[in-house]
C-alpha cells in the first residue's frame, strides 16, 4: 500500500489536443470530444500513483472570443465525460491570458504547474508535462520532471522537437501512460 502523505509523483497535461479535439477557441460543451483512449490511460495513471492536473492556456479568454464561463462549462463537460467512463482529473489549472500579455502561468511559463505542486505535495522529480506541443513540454525544464509529447492534436509536427529535447513520444496518451507507468 502506498504511503498517501507521502509526495507524489504528478502528470501535468495539456487539455485541447492531448484529451479532446481541438476544434480551436472551444467554447461550446457540446463540442468536447474526448481522445480515443483517454479515460482509460487517466485510470491507468492513477492506479499507477500518479496524480492528474491539466494546465492550459485559453488565450481566447483574453482575445474576448468567450468567456470564463464558458471555458469553465467545457470544463466541466470533459469531467462529465470522464467520469462517465470511470475517470477523473485532480485538478485543473488555466491561464486566460494573452500569448502578448507576459504572464508566468502562460506556458511554457511554470507558475500554475508550481500552485499545483505546493497545493498537492508533488513530487516532482518523478513528474511529467504531457501535450502535444513543444510549449507543453518546455516547463518539465524548468521544474526538473520529465516530458511526453503525445502525436494527437498538433503532435506529429513537433515529434522532432520533443525528441531533440530528449522526451519521450507516443502515438496517444494511452501509449504514454503504457510508457510512463513503467517509470512509477
Amino acid at each position: 500500500m502506498t504511503d498517501q502523505s507521502a509526495p507524489r509523483p504528478a502528470i501535468f497535461l495539456d487539455r485541447d489536443g492531448t484529451l479532446i479535439e481541438d476544434p480551436g477557441y472551444l467554447a461550446d460543451p457540446a463540442r468536447v470530444r474526448l481522445l480515443p483512449g483517454v479515460a482509460t490511460a487517466l485510470i491507468s495513471l492513477q492506479r499507477a500513483g500518479y496524480l492528474r492536473f491539466v494546465v492550459t492556456n485559453q488565450s481566447g479568454i483574453g482575445q474576448g472570443h468567450y468567456p470564463q464561463a464558458a471555458f469553465e462549462a467545457t470544463q466541466r463537460e470533459l469531467e462529465r465525460q470522464l467520469g462517465e467512463a470511470g475517470a477523473s482529473l485532480d485538478a485543473t489549472y488555466c491561464c486566460p491570458h494573452t500569448p502578448d500579455a507576459g504572464c508566468p502561468c502562460r506556458k511554457p511559463g511554470t507558475a500554475l504547474h508550481r500552485e499545483a505542486i505546493a497545493s498537492f505535495d508533488v513530487d516532482i522529480a518523478r513528474s511529467w508535462c504531457v501535450g502535444d506541443q513543444i510549449r507543453d513540454l518546455e516547463p518539465a525544464v524548468e521544474l526538473g520532471c520529465r516530458a511526453l509529447l503525445v502525436r494527437t492534436g498538433q503532435g506529429a509536427r513537433h515529434a522532432a522537437a520533443a525528441a531533440a529535447m530528449a522526451a519521450l513520444v507516443a502515438a496517444d496518451l494511452a501509449a504514454g501512460a503504457a510508457l510512463l507507468s513503467r517509470y512509477i
